[in-house]
């Protein structure tokens, strides 16, 4: 089994940009995509969903954890808080299996999400918006 490549890595935080145009490029041209019950095809798709889902998702922030991998494959867990438009705010929890090419693109994303409305003083992400502090807790140190 091959480690998790670097852009994998750097992959876990440019999501926190939610610049649509720069996370579609850790994927391929073709890559295929299931969202929740959503099914998508190409980075043109990746973008118009990325752009949709962070006008509804406001202040974003999220946390993923490798939980295995191996060959070209990795399975991670996540979990992130938003609120709507109208200030109600949720933490949304997943999973996400990852596939990638020859080249360390990722062709193939299945994600499995589930939303839980949180009141904002259950909030555990208090970041400024973007990347996420190298000295913020993690997943597991958040028992999440």
């Amino acid at each position: 089994m091959n480690p998790p490549s670097k852009k994998s890595e750097s992959h876990l935080y440019v999501w926190n940009t939610r610049n649509s145009e720069r996370v579609s490029l850790a994927y391929t041209p073709d890559s295929v995509w299931r969202n929740r019950c959503e099914f998508l095809s190409g980075r043109d798709a990746i973008v118009q969903f990325l752009t949709g889902k962070w006008v509804k998702e406001l202040d974003y922030h999220l946390i993923k954890e490798l939980w295995t991998f191996g060959d070209n494959r990795i399975a991670v867990r996540f979990a992130y808080e938003w609120h709507d438009d109208a200030g109600n705010w949720f933490r949304s929890y997943g999973n996400e299996n990852w596939e990638f090419d020859e080249h360390g693109f990722m062709r193939w994303r299945i994600a499995s999400i589930n939303d839980l409305p949180i009141q904002q003083s259950d909030r555990k992400y208090h970041w400024i918006l973007g990347h996420r502090p190298e000295d913020h807790p993690g997943l597991s140190d958040l028992n999440l």
